[in-house]
């Protein structure tokens, strides 16, 4: 399986550098909505880590003594996919509060449901049920993150949110 998805991101790289020599009908089409698509889930993950990332520093500057663990190439398993992307681990203590963020990259990952273009997963350490997945969708013509309830309802995440996670996090809560 190890080969098939080095051939796939070999393939997918000599159709992005000169789509239409392939000579494939609506190649270079996908490789123009694979691009778009794949600036979105980029730029959706930074902006969850980074506002996550602030959030800890913010408190920081309060003596709240967060230790914060980035790594950038993570791969991580949720449900059946098997996702690349981000990781951002913040500790207090024995407290520890894990982000990680990524999306499908090969057809051997497995595919996201729900049309959902990339995945998190926040885990709060000891508190399961403060854990939350979520799923970034293109709603009104622009990307949101959306929590996934327990029955499977979608709702909007706000850096409400975020906040309420790291009260949790920090005990406050």
């Amino acid at each position: 399986m190890n080969e098939l998805n080095e051939v796939w991101e070999q393939l997918i790289a000599e159709a992005a550098k000169n789509p239409l020599s392939v000579g494939r009908e609506g190649l270079a089409e996908f490789i123009a909505v694979k691009s778009a698509n794949d600036a979105i889930r980029e730029t959706s993950v930074k902006w969850l880590l980074d506002t996550m990332r602030t959030a800890a520093e913010h408190a920081n500057r309060k003596n709240a003594n967060i230790s914060i663990e980035a790594q950038d190439s993570h791969r991580f398993s949720m449900e059946k996919m098997q996702l690349g992307g981000s990781m951002l681990r913040f500790k207090q203590g024995i407290r520890s509060l894990t982000v990680e963020a990524g999306w499908t990259r090969t057809p051997a990952d497995g595919f996201m449901r729900g049309n959902a273009l990339a995945v998190a997963r926040i885990t709060h350490f000891g508190i399961a049920r403060a854990n939350a997945e979520l799923h970034l969708l293109k709603f009104e013509d622009r990307p949101q993150w959306f929590t996934i309830t327990q029955i499977g309802l979608r709702v909007s995440f706000e850096v409400e949110d975020l906040i309420k996670h790291f009260q949790i996090f920090l005990g406050a809560v």
